[in-house]
C-alpha cells in the first residue's frame, strides 16, 4: 500500500528536511521519497497546517492487564496510545501479578505484536514492588524489559536505590523512580498549602518530593549509573536536578503533560477527576516546571496515564483513587498549557528525541529508506475530547468537555496507519 503525506511540515532535528514542508511517500511501511512530486498513491493525506515528526514515546503509562482489565487492557491502552500519537509506550509494572518474570515480559510483547503501538515492558525493581528484595533484573533485561521501576510505588530504601543502580550498570540500564517520601504523604489528598487548609484536607507537602530527589541524587553520585525521575512536580526538585546535571551526573526526569494545566488554586474542589499524584501544586511550582522545560532540565513530557474505573472515582474525595487518563490528550494538554513558554519544536523533542535517548532506543528518523515510524499532528487545530470519543476503558479525566488546542491526526507505524480524522 502506498501512502502519500502531502505538503507536511517535518519536525525532526536529525533530518535534512527539518522544519521544511514536503511530500512524503510511504510504500509498505518504508519511506521511499521525501520532497518528490509523487501523486500516485492508494491513500493521500492532505491537510493545511499538518505536521509530522518521528513517532512519539511515552515514558509513563499504567495499564490494568493482567488483573485489572476492567480499568484498561493492553488492547485499549494501544488504541488510546495510537489516538494520542504514541508509537511507543513504556508500561509500568503495577499489574496483578507484578511484571517481574520473563513470562510477564513475554506476555506484554506478544499481546502488543499486532498493535500499531509498541508496548514496552518495564521490569519491577523489587519483588512485588514491595521495596525490599531486588528482582532478577539481568534476566528481565535479556527477556526484553527496557527499563526498571516500581512504577506507582516510590522506592523508599536508600540501600535498594544503591543496589539497583549498581546492578544495572553492567548493561547500562536505567533506574526509574517516582520521588515521594510516602510517610510524609500518608493520607494526603491535595497539595499542602492554603487551599488544603481551606478545604479541610490533609495536604501532600512539596517536601515529600524534594527530600527524595536530593537523597537519590546523593546516592547516584556515590554509586554511578543512570537515574530517571518520573512525574516531577516541585520547584526545589527541578533546581536540584538542574544542579546535578551541571555536576555531570547521569540524571534525567519527566513531567506529566497535565502538571501545569491547573494549580491547587484552579482545580475544581472535591472533583475526583482532579485528584492526581503528585498533585497539582502551587503557582511557583508551575512556573519552575515551565522554566525547567524551557532550559532542558526536564527532559521529557509524559502522559502520566492512570486509568481508574467509575467505582474508584465516584466516591468522596478522600476515598477516591489518584490518577487521570491522558494518553489521548497528552499532546493537546501540553500544547495548550505550555505553548507560551515552550516553542513547538522543543515540545516535540520532549515527546521524541529525549525519551528515545533515555531508553537507549534506536534513532527513528524521517529519511528515505527508513521505516515509517511517524506521528501526524496539527498544532493549531481546536477540539474538545468527549466521553464517547475516548478509546480508554476508563473515563477519569478533567479534560473531557474542555476545548484544547493541538490535535493528533494519526500515526504510521509497523506498516499500519491509524487516523483520527477523515480525508
Amino acid at each position: 500500500m502506498k501512502l502519500l503525506l502531502k505538503a507536511v511540515r517535518i519536525y525532526d532535528p536529525s533530518s535534512a528536511f527539518h522544519l521544511q514542508q514536503h511530500n512524503i511517500l510511504i510504500d509498505n511501511g518504508l519511506i521511499t521519497s521525501i520532497g518528490g512530486n509523487d501523486q500516485q498513491a492508494d491513500q493521500t493525506i492532505e491537510m493545511e497546517g499538518l505536521c509530522v515528526s518521528p513517532g512519539w514515546v511515552d515514558l509513563y503509562a499504567q495499564v490494568g492487564e493482567p488483573g485489572l482489565e476492567h480499568k484498561e487492557d493492553l488492547e485499549s491502552l494501544g488504541e488510546a496510545a495510537a489516538g494520542g500519537g504514541f508509537t511507543d509506550v513504556l508500561c509500568m509494572p503495577n499489574v496483578q501479578p507484578v511484571v517481574q518474570t520473563k513470562g510477564a515480559i513475554n506476555f506484554i510483547k506478544a499481546k502488543s505484536a499486532g498493535l500499531p503501538v509498541n508496548l514496552m515492558p518495564t521490569g519491577a525493581v523489587t519483588v512485588d514492588t514491595q521495596g525490599k528484595e531486588l528482582t532478577e533484573m539481568i534476566d528481565l533485561q535479556r527477556a526484553g524489559a527496557v527499563a526498571f521501576s516500581d512504577g506507582a510505588k516510590p522506592l523508599q530504601g536508600a540501600e535498594v536505590i544503591v543496589k539497583a543502580l549498581q546492578y544495572l550498570q553492567p548493561f547500562d540500564g536505567v533506574l526509574i523512580n517516582r520521588p515521594e517520601h510516602t510517610r510524609l504523604t500518608e493520607y494526603g489528598q491535595v497539595h499542602e498549602g492554603i487551599v488544603s487548609t481551606q478545604l479541610g484536607m490533609k495536604g501532600i507537602p512539596a517536601l515529600a518530593e524534594e527530600v527524595m530527589v536530593t537523597r537519590d541524587l546523593q546516592l547516584l553520585e556515590y554509586t554511578g549509573g543512570r537515574l530517571h525521575f518520573s512525574l516531577i512536580s516541585t520547584a526545589a526538585a527541578v533546581e536540584a536536578i538542574r544542579a546535578a546535571k551541571a555536576k555531570g551526573l547521569q540524571v534525567s526526569c519527566d513531567v506529566a503533560s497535565y502538571q501545569v494545566a491547573y494549580t491547587d488554586h484552579t482545580m475544581v474542589p472535591f472533583d475526583t477527576n482532579y485528584k492526581v499524584s503528585p498533585p497539582f501544586r502551587s503557582e511557583a511550582d508551575k512556573e519552575a516546571i515551565l522554566q525547567g522545560l524551557a532550559d532542558g532540565t526536564i527532559d521529557a513530557v509524559v502522559s502520566g496515564h492512570q486509568p481508574q474505573d467509575t467505582e474508584s472515582k465516584k466516591l468522596e474525595f478522600d476515598l477516591a483513587d489518584f490518577g487521570i487518563i491522558n494518553l489521548e490528550t497528552a499532546f493537546a494538554v501540553a500544547n495548550t498549557t505550555m505553548c507560551d513558554t515552550l516553542p513547538l519544536e522543543q515540545l516535540i523533542d520532549k515527546f521524541t528525541t529525549a525519551p528515545r535517548q533515555i531508553l537507549r532506543m534506536p534513532v527513528c528518523g524521517i529519511a528515505e529508506g527508513a521505516p515509517a515510524c511517524l506521528t501526524l499532528f496539527h498544532p493549531e487545530l481546536k477540539w474538545t475530547p468527549t466521553v464517547a470519543g475516548t478509546r480508554s476503558k476508563s473515563k477519569n479525566s478533567p479534560f473531557l468537555g474542555r476545548e484544547l488546542t493541538g490535535k493528533v491526526i494519526g500515526l504510521v507505524n509497523k506498516g499500519q496507519v491509524v487516523l483520527n480524522h477523515s480525508f
